[in-house]
């Protein structure tokens, strides 16, 4: 007869990681913190290196967005808005981009706000009576007025 030895009890092992996790956890935050300020400091000089940022001679800023409503209003033609053809979404589009651009080129430098304020009055009053009425297109005049002088 074989005489069996008991097994020794089962060690629990340490958990894993758990002196380590806040070491990690500190090294994690301080490499996102580095990344930031890194990230930040970068953006910083490529400012501080391109100086102006008026929008007069880059391709971004307040004065492209202007000449971009400009230029999207001039290519608008508001007889064509409700036709059904590829035309109507040309016209839709461009009666868009010419608001959205004019905004943004406002929120940038409060001289083209009062183009931004010709557009917006447009804008609300077609939405009101849908339709280029004798008010809509006297605000759409004084946006095209405005854009001869951008």
């Amino acid at each position: 007869m074989s005489h069996q030895q008991p097994s020794p009890a089962p060690v629990p092992a340490p958990a894993r990681g758990s002196a380590d996790a806040p070491r990690r956890t500190g090294l994690l935050v301080a490499a996102l913190a580095a990344g930031l300020l890194l990230g930040a400091a970068g953006v910083g000089a490529a400012w501080a290196v391109t100086g102006d940022d008026s929008g007069a001679t880059s391709p971004t800023g307040p004065a492209t967005d202007a000449r971009g409503a400009c230029a999207a209003l001039a290519g608008f033609d508001e007889s064509k808005y409700m036709t059904k053809a590829d035309e109507g979404d040309v016209s839709l589009h461009r009666w868009s981009g010419a608001n959205a651009l004019s905004a943004a080129a406002a929120a940038g430098d409060p001289a083209y706000k009062p183009l931004a304020a010709a557009l917006h009055r447009a804008q609300q009053r077609h939405q009101v009576v849908y339709e280029f009425n004798a008010e809509v297109k006297k605000d759409l005049a004084e946006a095209r007025r405005i854009c001869a002088d951008i």
